[in-house]
């Protein structure tokens, strides 16, 4: 059995794997670590679904190797439940700095832990 310790770290693994070009430009990649029920609140206000998250990705920032980016920092992590742990954390991508919450889902046999919520929100400049 997995230790507490070992599920945030499994969770931040999972997270920086989703911020890596080559697992954002991959459909199937990205959802091997996005939970089927995921649904995110982008910075934008945008609502992103399961199947509308893997078939846009690939066009986000941060998703070309030769681009930008992400660079996280301060990430943290608690146990809500059993299989059941939320991230905070800040990222940069470019210019643009932001913060984010993310609940990630441990999945039944070798399905592993996947992101079932995302919220991100953007800092304006000059915001501690």
């Amino acid at each position: 059995m997995d230790s507490p310790t070992d599920d945030v770290a499994q969770a931040i693994a999972g997270e920086l794997q989703l911020m890596d070009p080559h697992v954002r430009a991959s459909r199937e990649l990205a959802g091997q670590l996005l939970d089927p029920q995921f649904v995110e609140v982008g910075g934008s206000g945008r609502r992103w679904t399961y199947e509308t998250m893997l078939s846009e990705l690939p066009d986000h920032p941060g998703s070309s190797p030769d681009g930008l980016r992400y660079e996280p920092s301060e990430i943290s992590g608690v146990i809500l439940a059993p299989g059941l742990v939320h991230l905070t954390f800040e990222t940069v991508l470019g210019e643009r700095r932001t913060r984010h919450s993310s609940i990630w889902r441990k999945g039944d046999g070798a399905a592993g832990w996947r992101m079932y919520y995302h919220q991100a929100t953007r800092v304006p400049p000059g915001v501690e």
